[in-house]
């Protein structure tokens, strides 16, 4: 399986979804492949944000290595899942969905957690203290998410 994390500018919320999802997906031997995208442009071929990245290494997780990307239509082709950090990413995603079968892909992230209530993340970028709480509410979704899709594999 192939996930896709989306926020705006790929540099907090989806690098640390994206870091979060690999590590749990190494510990648990799993055959899936994860990534992230911004649906914005600013800051394509950063590193994530200095907090994101000090935040997933208090947890263990060094996403160093990420650049941010903007995302192409032809990830909706590329990727199963697609994962949205809240409604205006979801938004911007739907955007380039001409199929049923790409919508179909297409999710708010916290959906897994908490179905059905449509939360959102917040973007920690003008807040120091979100990190955390973000990193918290991505942890729980990632679990929520494997639990689903063990559940349920995508065909």
């Amino acid at each position: 399986m192939k996930i896709l994390m989306v926020c705006l500018g790929n540099i907090c919320r989806s690098p640390l979804a994206e870091g979060i999802l690999r590590k749990k997906i190494e510990e648990r031997g799993l055959d899936w492949e994860v990534d992230s995208a911004g649906t914005g442009s600013w800051h394509i071929g950063e590193k994530p944000d200095p907090r994101s990245i000090l935040t997933a290494r208090k947890h263990g997780i060094d996403i160093t290595y990420q650049r941010a990307r903007q995302l192409q239509p032809a990830d909706l082709d590329r990727f199963d899942l697609i994962l949205a950090m809240d409604q205006s990413n979801y938004r911007d995603i739907m955007r380039f969905a001409i199929s049923d079968d790409q919508k179909s892909k297409v999710h708010l992230i916290m959906n897994f957690h908490r179905p059905g209530n449509n939360e959102a993340v917040p973007d920690p970028y003008w807040d120091d203290d979100g990190f955390e709480k973000v990193y918290r509410m991505l942890d729980e979704a990632c679990d929520k998410l494997i639990e689903h899709f063990s559940k349920h594999p995508v065909a």
